[in-house]
């Protein structure tokens, strides 16, 4: 009772209304029953905290950019139960950010970053907000997609997973439906950039179409499913292993596996692509990355690298405040900026420092 009495009057009200809520909804029943309900529960958990979350994108960068939350489509679903039900194989219906520079002018063109977040089941949140803050001071339009198997929007979307399959889509979707809407748009001025899964995708993406994007950053990217499932937890793998996700463990399919990585697509590379990695990396240990280089320079291809050794950070090292960080971005957005031409390129790690954070 300690911590009750050192609350406040009106969070103690709003906490003993939560706990009612949850005992009404959820009643005690069966085991299997009530890991259901409190799955639901979880989902209906994300879905609070997306909303809260999308007030903060306002409050963080509504400064220099018009935002706003699109829902547009893309590929039907993966998995098809029942096909002949009716609007069984409609498109997938879901969000995205967009992110517009304040300061744009009818007389220019403007190129646009294509940003997906990582996770296998996540979403694109304020974590990011300092590194859109970098790109909009620099010119650039931002479109972040909350693709299939996204948190924040229910289960039905979560189930609709396709991890490197038509999630890739979704994301390239994204990209068309800015340049459907937005006439300011370059189309020969298109790049992608995302960590983790996100660095995934963005690879993906290049490898499936290469018309489309100039330019391409992968940091700390997913790059060989096959070797993940062999050193990661066996609750992770029964992520994948699920009916609505792959199916099946890598063991039992190795060439779908395959499939979906891409140090075994590493011969469709046609795009200029920067690759960061860090040998501390407690999520994607750096041999899946290291495997993608050199799936990579076996196929001929150009392309830059830095593997950094035991970059503070782990798994986050360039994507956090710390000024290593500003300094590894810096060079991200140099190597993009020099095939993208933004109207604004930062030319010290001080103009980035001052756009992601000075109004602090």
């Amino acid at each position: 009772m300690k911590f009750l009495n050192t609350m406040k009057k009106p969070a103690m009200i709003s906490l003993f209304a939560l706990v009612c809520i949850v005992s009404a909804g959820f009643p005690m029943g069966a085991a299997g029953q009530d890991e259901e309900k409190f799955a639901d529960l979880n989902h209906r958990l994300d879905v609070l905290e997306k909303a809260i979350d999308d007030v903060l994108w306002f409050h963080k960068v509504g400064d220099i950019a018009f935002v706003d939350k699109v829902r547009h489509v893309g590929p039907p679903p993966a998995n098809i139960p029942n096909p002949t039900a009716k609007g069984a194989k409609n498109p997938i219906k879901f969000y995205s950010y967009v992110f517009i520079p304040k300061k744009i002018s009818s007389k220019q063109k403007y190129p646009l970053m294509i940003f997906p977040h990582g996770g296998v089941h996540s979403n694109f949140s304020t974590y990011y907000s300092h590194i859109v803050r970098e790109l909009v001071s620099q010119g650039y339009a931002v479109i972040a997609p909350e693709y299939r198997g996204s948190t924040g929007y229910g289960r039905d979307l979560y189930e609709e997973i396709d991890y490197g399959g038509l999630e890739v889509e979704d994301v390239d979707a994204a990209l068309q439906y800015m340049l459907e809407n937005y006439d300011f748009l370059d189309p020969a001025k298109v790049g992608i950039m995302g960590w983790s899964h996100g660095g995934l995708i963005s690879l993906m993406n290049i490898f499936n179409h290469p018309d489309h994007y100039k330019v391409a950053y992968a940091g700390v990217p997913v790059s060989d499913l096959v070797a993940r499932m062999g050193y990661m937890t066996d609750s992770y793998r029964a992520l994948y292993s699920a009916p609505y996700h792959i199916g099946k463990a890598a063991h039992e399919d190795v060439n779908e596996y395959r499939r979906r990585s891409p140090a075994w697509n590493a011969e469709k590379l046609q795009t200029p692509l920067l690759i960061h990695t860090n040998t501390n990396d407690e999520d994607v240990n750096v041999l899946e990355v290291e495997h993608l280089i050199k799936s990579l320079k076996a196929a001929g291809k150009k392309f830059e690298y830095e593997i950094f050794k035991d970059a503070p950070g782990g798994h986050s090292f360039d994507r956090l405040d710390t000024w290593m960080a500003k300094k590894i971005r810096f060079k991200v957005y140099k190597f993009l900026a020099g095939y993208l031409n933004p109207p604004h390129p930062f030319t010290s790690v001080a103009d980035l420092h001052n756009a992601g954070y000075g109004r602090y």
